[in-house]
């Protein structure tokens, strides 16, 4: 792979002609900004991120966690941009525009997550496994069937983007490929993924999509696995500012909500700094009272320093990147001392905050609610000529194409709908559904 090819203005759906700007906007700049004011991005303010949606104290939903992903991952770029121009002494212009192109796709990274967090991804998928919707595997392709029994959010965002809705364009986001090839962290079919793991880039019904996006950008097949294709380079950006936004912003709204101590931690943030850098942070907080501002400090000076440390893990192996043999993630080849203390904040998560009984909680309501929406969607699409069906199908916008000709078709406008629904919509309709919410007469 080349950085000249890899960074491209041409969009999904308008490669028969290109539209002019009528603007001072780069193209990537473009994607953001349609990104940012689109309906489905304002939805994530009403998705969960790990903890039940605030009540007197705010934590972060997929909005805000977007954001700041968004804010991570321009940094990213802009350090790496700036290194890859004078190795290859590349004048200034498109390879500017990493900074960018990270950014928009970081702020699209969530945007196929279903509500309810990953318990919401779980239901989809037990509900094909497990439930009901097993009696459908007879009626799909192997590699339709895998989709569904696989459910992911990563593979669900690229068809938000690329999906060509009733009464759209063609192209759905008629984002460039730059951007849309950015997002896609597992860049294989369900069918190809790893059953322990489950994680696939994207479904059959995009599959076409993807291969004329990695032919344009020169990104080749796997020399070891044929059947997947390599990573975008920009794609270990994204994932880098995700991973340092969840894990270190979950450890502070774990504060905020009184399950970990102050001075847990602190001493959890602390432990990525040592000699005249810790000195100085320990300096900086004794100048500060209020507690909950020496965390944010330093949570910023963490997220700082993972920053600077990622960028140079990308750089230091650019070559294989470039190359499509490396395989790790950034945050595996952090120095000792910060990865260390990220393992340190992974460990106390998954044990105090992940098992939390209020993430469980949601998780297990989230559970229920998105399991039997299926059950009652799923039956209402697949016998549309009952009376009840009939009642339920009207609730579904008609954007979402329920009378696609194949039961493949019809179950992906059902997860379309699902999907995009926020938590409390999804909240409201189960509740419409089972009868625990009836208008008043």
């Amino acid at each position: 792979m080349n950085w000249k090819q890899l960074i491209t203005t041409k969009r999904l759906g308008m490669e028969a002609y290109h539209e002019a700007r009528r603007d001072n906007r780069s193209e990537f700049q473009r994607d953001y900004d349609r990104l940012i004011f689109s309906p489905p991005f304002r939805r994530l303010q009403n998705k969960t991120q790990v903890f039940p949606l605030p009540g007197s104290v705010f934590v972060h939903n997929r909005l805000t966690h977007s954001l700041e992903v968004s804010s991570v991952g321009r940094s990213l770029g802009i350090n790496v941009a700036r290194q890859i121009r004078e190795k290859y002494n590349f004048s200034e212009g498109f390879i500017d525009e990493v900074a960018t192109i990270v950014s928009a796709a970081c702020l699209a990274h969530d945007m196929g997550n279903p509500p309810f967090g990953h318990s919401g991804e779980k239901a989809i998928a037990t509900y094909f496994s497990e439930g009901e919707g097993q009696i459908l595997q007879e009626k799909m392709l192997p590699e339709e069937w895998s989709d569904l029994i696989s459910f992911e959010g990563n593979a669900n965002t690229f068809r938000v983007l690329a999906h060509q809705f009733r009464g759209r364009r063609p192209g759905g986001f008629v984002l460039t490929y730059s951007t849309l090839a950015s997002i896609v962290k597992y860049p294989y079919a369900s069918i190809f993924s790893d059953p322990q793991r489950q994680k696939f880039g994207f479904f059959h019904s995009e599959k076409s999509d993807y291969e004329k996006i990695a032919h344009e950008l020169g990104i080749p097949h796997s020399v070891s696995q044929p059947d997947r294709f390599v990573r975008y380079p920009l794609v270990y950006l994204v994932e880098a500012a995700d991973d340092i936004c969840y894990q270190i912003m979950d450890i502070e709204d774990a504060h905020k909500l009184k399950i970990l101590s102050t001075e847990e931690t602190k001493s959890l943030f602390l432990s990525y700094f040592e000699g005249k850098k810790l000195e100085r942070k320990l300096q900086t907080i004794s100048m500060v009272d209020d507690t909950n501002e020496q965390i944010a400090y330093l949570r910023s000076s963490v997220i700082g320093q993972l920053i600077d440390d990622c960028s140079a893990v990308f750089l230091e192996n650019e070559t294989q990147i470039l190359e499509g043999s490396f395989n790790s993630t950034l945050i595996k080849l952090l120095p000792p001392l910060s990865l260390n203390a990220y393992q340190n904040c992974s460990k106390t998560a998954f044990e105090k905050i992940y098992c939390s009984s209020e993430v469980l909680d949601v998780e297990l309501a989230g559970y229920k609610i998105i399991f039997t929406l299926l059950e009652n969607l799923v039956k209402a699409v697949l016998s549309p000529e009952k009376a009840y069906s009939q009642q339920l199908l009207m609730r579904i916008p008609k954007q979402y194409e329920i009378d696609q000709p194949t039961t493949y078709g019809k179950i992906m406008s059902i997860l379309d709908y699902i999907s995009g629904m926020t938590d409390v919509y999804a909240l409201d309709l189960y509740r419409k559904i089972t009868g625990m919410n009836i208008p008043s007469l």
